[in-house]
């Protein structure tokens, strides 16, 4: 037991140690203002120390570019790989965000119809008794799709471990056969589940594999050439290991998952480098015409006029004066959180490799130093 104390005591001085050292992108020149990245570095230190964190990497969008990227602690405590801007960690939700990115892609092309029946590009996905569902309600999260079923140990959704080779089939036969919870349009119902459906209507819009017209419609055109897919076979460079904290508030591996079943709301891979490059090429106009950036940021409404604060793929708020849109993550092994405000041309990218974490509250901190508020 002694010994086991002095190594839980060793690893966190080492975690410790290393919050206060980041590991900068090799080639990048550091242009955020000194006072501004020592406010940052602090909230991030406190962050790690405060929740025993291993891994954090950062990326600090100013003036439409990309001016501090670097990562803090490890990204594999076993081997004592120390994280970077270039690691790459589980997305979890933000992989939303670039689902939707490519279905308003194909908006704008003319082949995908927003407020058509989604059965229209998706014909794997049966209609519903409840009423007929659109990719402008899924995007929105009022289609009445289901979410994950409570997250118990012999749950084999939440706890997925089969691999899909095909993630859209493979995604839809958890909850197809399920009723709505709510008729289409009624109700604003978060559902990670709808988004493979979305995934669905891309693949027939785009005559591609969803993968496939992701890579080739958004990923390569917006210079995100690590984002990949979390495919727990591949080797895939850079990967950060997967972490959890256990009711001791031990440090241990995260459980196993297999993201396959559902890659449009929650099954990618990417770093701090590519989500910054991500809310620059969105921010520039560089993938989008501005008038569709519009309409991703502005709220739904449900069928009686309620506003949900969700626009199609992006959750929606005011900070002071000042409109920001954001999205976050949270699975196994990791929890995330970026940050944007469109006017200002900022944003914040904050990705970890441990879950139960509060990065939303501190990616919303480090855009308040950006904003001058704090």
């Amino acid at each position: 037991m002694r010994a086991e104390l002095r190594q839980n005591s060793r690893m966190l001085s080492l975690l410790l140690l290393s919050c206060l050292v980041s590991q900068p992108a090799p080639s990048q020149e550091v242009q955020l203002a000194p006072e501004k990245r020592a406010q940052l570095e602090a909230v991030i230190s406190k962050f790690m120390a405060t929740d025993h964190v291993p891994g954090v990497s950062v990326a600090v969008v100013e003036d439409g570019k990309e001016v501090w990227s670097t990562g803090f602690g490890m990204a594999d405590l076993e081997n004592f790989v120390p994280a970077t801007s270039r690691t790459l960690y589980r997305l979890g939700s933000i992989s939303k965000p670039i689902t939707a990115v490519a279905a308003m892609r194909l908006w704008e092309q003319g082949k995908l119809d927003l407020d058509a029946p989604v059965q229209k590009y998706c014909p794997k996905f049966p209609q519903k008794p409840e009423g007929t569902i659109t990719t402008r309600e899924l995007l929105g999260h009022l289609a009445g799709i289901r979410h994950y079923r409570p997250r118990t140990s012999d749950d084999m959704e939440w706890f997925n471990v089969t691999h899909f080779d095909d993630p859209i089939a493979g995604g839809l036969k958890f909850f197809e056969s399920d009723p709505l919870v709510a008729a289409p349009g009624t109700k604003f119902s978060y559902s990670t589940h709808g988004y493979t459906v979305v995934g669905c209507a891309i693949e027939g819009a785009s005559s591609q594999r969803y993968l496939d017209y992701v890579e080739d419609g958004v990923l390569k055109p917006m210079g995100m050439t690590s984002t990949a897919a979390d495919d727990r076979y591949s080797i895939i460079p850079y990967r950060a290991r997967f972490y959890h904290k256990d009711a001791q508030g031990k440090v241990v591996n995260a459980d196993l998952m297999d993201s396959s079943y559902k890659i449009p709301g929650g099954g990618w891979l990417s770093s701090a480098d590519d989500m910054a490059r991500f809310e620059i090429a969105i921010m520039k106009d560089e993938l989008l015409r501005r008038a569709t950036r519009d309409l991703m940021f502005t709220s739904q409404k449900t069928t009686d006029g309620k506003a949900t604060d969700y626009g199609l793929g992006w959750d929606l708020e005011m900070m002071g004066d000042v409109r920001v849109v954001r999205h976050t993550g949270a699975q196994q092994g990791t929890t995330t959180a970026i940050f944007m405000s469109p006017e200002r041309n900022l944003g914040v990218v904050l990705l970890t490799n441990m879950d139960g974490l509060s990065a939303g509250p501190r990616a919303r901190e480090m855009m308040s130093i950006l904003l001058g508020m704090k």
